[in-house]
C-alpha cells in the first residue's frame, strides 16, 4: 500500500478546492486514500473541512501561530520532518504548491515531479512539457519517495465522505530565522475564485484600457462568473497580475470560458486547455484562439458584451 501525504492549501479558515482536486489524484494512486496535513491555527475550521473530504484517512493538524502565514520557508522543514512516514507527498500545482514543494524536494535531496496531469501507476505519471504541446511519462525509481505537484485543472474535486479523525501533531524542525510573515494584503470581491469558477470571462489587449474592463466586470457579475485576463492585458497594466490566465499565470478548467479580445498566444492557450466549452470573440478572423475555440465570433467585442448583457436581462 502506498502511504500518501497531501498538503492542504487553505486561507486560514477554508480549504481551497485545489486540495480536493489533489485528493482525487491521491485516490487514483492509492484507492485507500491519503492523510492530509493542515498547517493552521488551532481554532481554524480548515482542518474540519479537510476531514470531510472523500478519500481522507486522517487529518494531521500542525498548530501554527495565528499570523504565521503559509510561508514555504517555514512549512518545508516541518513537512520534511513528517516525510519519513510516507511514500508519496503531494501538493496542488498552484502558487502555494509551486513555492513549497521544490523546497521540500531539495531538503530531501530528491527530484520533483511537476504538474502531474494523469496517474498511470503509483510511480508513473503524465505531465505536460513545451507549454502543453507534448505530454511525457515520468517514472519514479523504486525505493524513492514521490514528491509531486498536482495540476488542478486535470482532476475534478472529490466530494464529501465520512468525516476523518483530526489528530493534533507536534513537529520538531529547525525553522528559518531569515524569513518571517508580516502581513497579507488581498482585494475583496464577490466574484468566484478564478481557479475554481465554473464560468470565466477573460479579456485581452483588445479591451484597450483598464476602464474598459469595467464592462467585463459588470457582465461577469450578471453571469456569476470570475474574470481573468491574458498576459498582454496584464503587461499593459489593465488588470493586476493575479488575474492572468496562462502558462505563467493560472491554469484553469471552467465549464465555460469566454474570451474577449484575446489573440490566443500559446502561453495563454496552455492555461485553458482543460476548459469545457471555449467561446472566442475577436475582430481578427485569423486569431489563433479560433483554432481551439468551440464557438468563435468575428466582430467587435464591445458590441458583443452589450448584446450579451441585453440578452441576459
Amino acid at each position: 500500500m502506498t502511504r500518501i501525504l497531501v498538503i492542504a492549501e487553505h486561507d486560514g479558515q477554508h480549504v481551497q478546492q485545489s486540495t480536493a482536486r489533489c485528493l482525487n489524484c491521491a485516490v487514483q494512486i492509492e484507492a485507500a486514500g491519503a492523510d492530509v496535513v493542515v498547517f493552521a491555527a488551532a481554532d481554524s475550521t480548515a482542518a474540519v473541512e479537510a476531514s470531510k473530504l472523500s478519500g481522507v484517512k486522517r487529518v494531521l493538524l500542525v498548530a501554527q501561530k495565528e499570523k504565521a502565514g503559509s510561508l514555504a520557508a517555514v512549512l518545508a522543514p516541518q513537512i520534511v520532518a513528517l516525510a519519513a512516514d510516507y511514500d508519496c507527498i503531494l501538493a496542488p500545482s498552484t502558487t502555494f504548491g509551486r513555492d513549497l514543494l521544490p523546497r521540500v524536494a531539495a531538503l530531501l535531496g530528491l527530484a520533483q515531479v511537476t504538474d502531474i496531469m494523469a496517474v498511470i501507476g503509483p510511480r508513473s505519471f503524465k505531465r505536460p512539457i513545451y507549454a502543453g504541446n507534448a505530454i511525457v511519462t515520468v517514472e519514479v525509481p523504486e525505493g524513492q519517495q514521490v514528491i509531486g505537484t498536482v495540476r488542478s485543472a486535470s482532476f475534478k474535486p472529490v466530494g464529501n465522505g465520512a468525516e476523518a479523525p483530526i489528530e493534533p501533531v507536534s513537529v520538531s524542525a529547525a525553522l528559518p530565522t531569515h524569513t518571517r510573515f508580516i502581513e497579507l494584503q488581498s482585494g475583496s470581491s464577490d466574484r468566484p475564485d478564478l481557479q475554481s469558477a465554473k464560468i470565466v470571462l477573460s479579456g485581452g489587449r483588445g479591451l484597450g484600457s483598464a476602464d474598459n474592463f469595467k464592462q467585463l466586470y459588470a457582465l461577469a457579475d450578471r453571469m456569476g462568473a470570475a474574470v481573468g485576463a491574458s498576459r498582454a492585458a496584464v503587461d499593459a497594466g489593465f488588470v493586476p497580475n493575479e488575474m492572468q490566465v496562462g502558462q505563467t499565470g493560472k491554469i484553469i478548467a471552467p465549464d465555460f470560458y469566454l474570451a474577449f479580445g484575446i489573440s490566443g498566444a500559446i502561453q495563454h492557450l496552455t492555461g485553458i486547455k482543460d476548459a469545457g466549452t471555449i467561446v472566442a470573440i475577436n475582430k481578427d478572423a485569423e486569431a489563433p484562439i479560433f483554432e481551439v475555440a468551440d464557438i468563435g465570433l468575428v466582430g467587435d467585442l464591445f458590441e458583443a458584451i452589450k448584446e450579451i448583457s441585453e440578452q441576459l436581462r
